[in-house]
């Protein structure tokens, strides 16, 4: 036993009468009240004077170092001495310990931090923390509501994007019998797209009446301040803009239109050799060889290896003809996109959207000519984004993140938790820069 009473718990409200060293390595502290406001009635408020007994308690604390820190604090019980008041007899009580309570407010308040701010997983601060699954969940729900009921910061570009959650929940109704979804497998994200907010909501499902519902929460005064709102090329959620936010500009990410002229180049690929060769390609066919080089960006291959790629192709006959019309078709979108960083005049725009689509015209490639009626009915976007510049980069990201927070917590079964935990995660920099403003 050691009378180390220095030991600074910055607990306000107790004392340290003595410390005692385990075995274990640990300390068991003795605590007794110091704050004299401790023998107020809880119910009247009246102080009391007469002692009716003691009693012990253990409340839990942060652990000291490395090491274990048990805590006993010997207290005493009070008679009330207002006649009138309902209550007999009570025990003290201070601030971070009320009566009743095991564990500091300190240790909640931390606990619940741990996995708002820290992106720690609930069952990790719990085995950290020493405390249970559920202590650590309802404290982690008491501290997200400054994030859930804080306001909006104001949005100039919004993105919208849906990422994939799970598995679709279906429930059979008992009088018809018929399935009835209980849970979509699809999350809609509304993130800043310009600014530093992060995701500001996340709704269940992906349909027009999913988007305008989460829209529909916001103040009217927010939705005025949108100028842009940046999507991939969904036609669902282009249809809801127009709905719930029929002033905005609607941008199509970039990223997507080229993605979806390098599905179109391995369409005509595996379609060729199908059709050439009689079945599939083999890793001995230039154009399976080549078959990553036709993806890639022409300002990224070297004279050699683009020599390397299209001379087997152009020499096999058939095949490299038909790869080399859809792949100048691709790189013909790729330069009308590379417009936006150039800062074209709407001439120069014009001119290699008509040569875009002279060239799929004339190329006898039903997918090149599919991709050529893609853009044209989807042009009112793209020359948005040509325009304005504006993509839709950070949706993308804010998914990649949500995708690691579910694979961190090895999958979800409550959306509602996910949507919570997934908030806090992508908005920790936008609240800590503004904690940052405040000071």
């Amino acid at each position: 036993m050691v009378n180390d009473t220095t030991l600074l718990l910055d607990l306000d409200g107790v004392s340290v009468m003595r410390v005692e060293r385990l075995q274990c390595g640990g300390r068991r502290v003795h605590l007794a009240t110091a704050e004299e406001a401790a023998r107020a009635c809880p119910a009247c408020g009246v102080f009391a004077s007469r002692v009716k007994g003691s009693a012990t308690t253990r409340p839990r604390d942060f652990p000291y170092g490395e090491s274990r820190l048990e805590l006993v604090w010997h207290k005493r019980r009070w008679w009330c001495r207002e006649t009138a008041c309902p209550r007999r007899s009570f025990t003290e009580q201070i601030e971070q310990i009320p009566a009743g309570v095991r564990i500091t407010r300190r240790l909640r308040a931390a606990s619940g931090r741990r996995v708002r701010d820290s992106g720690s997983t609930v069952i990790q601060a719990a085995r950290d923390l020493r405390l249970s699954w559920p202590t650590v969940m309802n404290a982690f729900r008491t501290c997200v509501r400054e994030v859930v009921e804080a306001e909006l910061p104001d949005v100039e570009v919004l993105g919208i994007d849906e990422t994939r959650r799970g598995r679709t929940g279906w429930e059979q109704e008992p009088d018809t019998g018929k399935w009835k979804m209980t849970r979509d497998r699809w999350h809609t994200g509304f993130v800043d797209a310009l600014g530093t907010g992060g995701l500001l909501g996340q709704v269940e499902g992906r349909t027009v009446a999913d988007v305008l519902a989460w829209l529909s929460t916001t103040p009217l005064t927010w939705r005025k301040n949108i100028r842009h709102v940046a999507i991939d090329m969904s036609a669902t959620y282009r249809a809801a803009i127009r709905t719930g936010l029929p002033d905005v500009i609607v941008v199509v990410d970039h990223f997507h239109v080229v993605q979806l002229a390098n599905k179109m180049l391995s369409l005509v690929r595996r379609r060729t050799t199908a059709e050439t060769r009689g079945r599939r390609g083999r890793a001995t066919d230039p154009e399976w060889k080549a078959r990553r080089r036709l993806l890639r960006n022409r300002e990224d291959l070297t004279d050699d290896q683009f020599a390397t790629m299209w001379n087997p192709l152009l020499g096999d006959g058939k095949i490299g003809q038909t790869l080399l019309t859809a792949w100048i078709a691709k790189e013909s979108l790729r330069n009308l996109l590379a417009l936006a960083r150039t800062g074209a005049s709407r001439e120069q725009v014009g001119h290699a959207r008509w040569k875009f689509l002279t060239w799929c015209a004339d190329a006898n490639i039903p997918e090149v000519r599919t991709l050529a009626t893609t853009i044209d009915r989807w042009w009112t976007e793209i020359a948005a984004f040509i325009t304005t510049g504006h993509s839709n980069a950070k949706s993308e990201g804010i998914n990649r993140v949500i995708k690691l927070v579910a694979r961190n917590a090895f999958g979800f079964r409550n959306a509602e938790n996910q949507r919570l935990r997934t908030r806090c995660v992508t908005t920790r920099q936008a609240r800590g820069h503004l904690r940052t403003v405040q000071l």
